[in-house]
């Protein structure tokens, strides 16, 4: 997954175990793109700072990833849901009803991710 894409979803899910400052300075890094010397010079501290802080919230959001798995659980969930709707489409022309049990299948295993 690409870095950004990654921090994005990492900060969705965990950003608000941040303190207030670090959520401000990721948003700026994530979210609005702002260069090291833009953020430095706006919160009055260094561009290493600015570096260091930014490396010490990916290192936390990656810890807390590591220990409750939720977007890991949140992309299989997706990647479940997705063949379900193309189950069911598959379901409404082809009238196989041997799809209903695999729909059943993904359907407890989804439960199963939500359980853990």
């Amino acid at each position: 997954m690409e870095k950004i894409a990654r921090q994005g979803l990492l900060y969705d899910f965990y950003g608000a175990l941040l303190t207030e400052h670090q959520r401000h300075v990721y948003e700026d890094v994530v979210f609005y793109d702002l260069s090291l010397s833009e953020i430095a010079e706006e919160q009055g501290i260094s561009r290493q700072g600015v570096h260091d802080l930014i490396k010490r919230c990916d290192k936390i959001l990656e810890g807390y990833e590591e220990k409750l798995h939720l977007m890991e659980k949140f992309e299989q969930t997706k990647k479940l849901a997705r063949e379900i709707q193309s189950l069911t489409k598959e379901l409404s022309v082809s009238r196989n009803m041997d799809l209903i049990h695999r729909i059943e299948e993904i359907s407890g295993e989804i439960i199963e991710l939500e359980a853990h």
